[in-house]
């Protein structure tokens, strides 16, 4: 991928970071209706407008900021989509099915950013106004998900993987894991602070994203 000025990271960027936060966020609202919660689907919550996802922290300034600093990472979260656990039909076992779903439409999105990339190869060269811009919005799709899965997969409640395992571990073990929730965020600050958290993460992004490219030819 060639260097990039921030306005031309953002031109780009901007498309596959937005479809990776609410693809991800409708996920969770889709599957807890299918198990019987209703809640994301009142709230207006269950659609692909951006707006409906963002939050003006998390979404936009921590992010931006991070750009403006060249901090070497990106962070940020998305206004995460209500699901009332009661309303579930197997309230414990449904969770885990309800909490996967972001990080599985995550997989997915980087190997249709891939397939877009992929397709960029294949422009005839008369197409180059089409084909880099695809290139590049395929290459930071696949990024941004594939690092987005893995992160949301960390067994650390609020997290994605921490409410898996809080549904799949017995009870008293159950228990003790959700009892570290209000705590998850500082925890995630700690780790990133002293560089644990990327040292976690980036073999097993690395082994996902070689795998997508795998896949779709790349």
């Amino acid at each position: 991928m060639p260097d990039l000025n921030l306005p031309q990271f953002i031109a780009v960027a901007v498309l596959p970071i937005l479809f990776a936060i609410t693809v991800h966020e409708v996920a969770h609202g889709w599957v807890a209706k299918r198990f019987g919660d209703p809640t994301a689907q009142r709230l207006g919550r269950l659609t692909l407008n951006p707006l409906k996802h963002i939050d003006p922290v998390g979404t936009v300034l921590i992010p931006a900021l991070l750009l403006i600093l060249h901090a070497g990472f990106l962070f940020g979260w998305a206004r995460p989509v209500p699901v009332t656990w009661e309303n579930l039909r197997h309230p414990k076992r449904d969770m885990v099915f309800v909490a996967a779903a972001g990080p599985a439409a995550n997989l997915l999105m980087a190997f249709f950013w891939g397939a877009v990339a992929r397709l960029a190869t294949v422009l005839p060269p008369q197409a180059d106004w089409a084909a880099v811009p695809l290139t590049l919005m395929g290459e930071i799709g696949i990024s941004i998900n594939v690092l987005l899965m893995v992160f949301n997969l960390l067994p650390l409640p609020p997290l994605d993987g921490g409410r898996v395992a809080v549904g799949l571990l017995p009870g008293p073990l159950s228990w003790q894991l959700s009892r570290v929730e209000p705590y998850g965020f500082f925890i995630l600050l700690g780790l990133m602070a002293v560089g644990a958290l990327w040292f976690v993460i980036q073999p097993v992004a690395s082994l996902v994203t070689g795998l997508v490219r795998l896949v779709v030819g790349l």
